[in-house]
């Protein structure tokens, strides 16, 4: 994730929201991990949180994100796949709220999650970019995704940012969502 983010520009045009399995006791230590590796703002979502440009936007620990129109909702409702926050529930809210504007990318990861809501984010128009599962630390989440959805576009770790940045050219707005 540290490589995908630090090859976006500070002026990149689109909210992005990270969510990222971790302990539900976890610190805010992932926050600086990311602020460090990027020149973007890095902030985890608090509730009813506006979704801004240039903006990674952090899933906190045992909350779900619910992406709506310009900003962002935590629930505590239960866990999917036994993660709260889960990929599959913010991504298939972002792609209700902002249909063929969603980009959902699928990075390295130990379970299943995010495969049905990249799955659901196409269903509504949107984009699927996934980790090429050979340039993963653990391929199963990658390998899930081009199960659900054989359409991703399949990407090596070094070329995600470069794909978002040309996304972002070809008329992606500010105020509508990329999901990493």
């Amino acid at each position: 994730m540290m490589k995908l983010l630090g090859g976006l520009p500070e002026e990149f045009p689109i909210p992005i929201v990270v969510v990222q399995h971790r302990s539900r006791d976890s610190d805010r230590l992932l926050v600086q991990i990311l602020q460090d590796a990027t020149p973007l703002k890095v902030c985890e979502v608090e509730d009813k949180d506006g979704l801004c440009a240039g903006t990674v936007h952090v899933a906190p620990a045992n909350y779900h994100i619910l992406i709506e129109s310009g900003y962002a909702s935590l629930t505590t409702e239960e866990a999917v796949r036994f993660s709260r926050p889960s990929i599959d529930v913010m991504f298939s809210s972002a792609a209700d709220t902002y249909r063929s504007e969603t980009i959902g990318v699928v990075l390295t990861g130990a379970n299943e999650d995010g495969a049905s809501g990249l799955a659901h984010i196409v269903k509504r128009g949107g984009r699927a970019l996934i980790q090429d599962p050979k340039t993963a630390e653990i391929p199963i989440m990658p390998d899930a995704a081009i199960r659900a959805v054989p359409t991703a576009e399949v990407i090596p770790l070094t070329g995600l940012a470069p794909r978002l940045i040309q996304l972002s050219r070809e008329g992606v707005k500010a105020k509508r969502g990329a999901t990493v």
